[in-house]
């Protein structure tokens, strides 16, 4: 993500009401897409499959707030 993308994000953030929610549920799709990707990636080498609830159950708030600081 570019800086000014970025600072674009910030300002929306802290300006628009309803915007920090906005924010939450980005970095939320962000890390649950990513986790998907990895499941799906280590099942196909297992021969494996994927349930959409084991990624859900993998998911902490530290990997949330630190998917937070990255896209900011």
């Amino acid at each position: 993500m570019s800086w000014v993308l970025r600072m674009v994000l910030v300002v929306a953030v802290a300006l628009i009401p309803g915007a920090f929610m906005l924010l939450v549920a980005y970095v939320a799709t962000r890390t649950m897409r990513h986790r998907w990707h990895q499941a799906r990636l280590q099942a196909q080498t297992q021969g494996t499959r994927v349930s959409f609830r084991e990624v859900v159950a993998t998911v902490e708030l530290k990997d949330l707030v630190r998917q937070a600081r990255a896209a900011l």
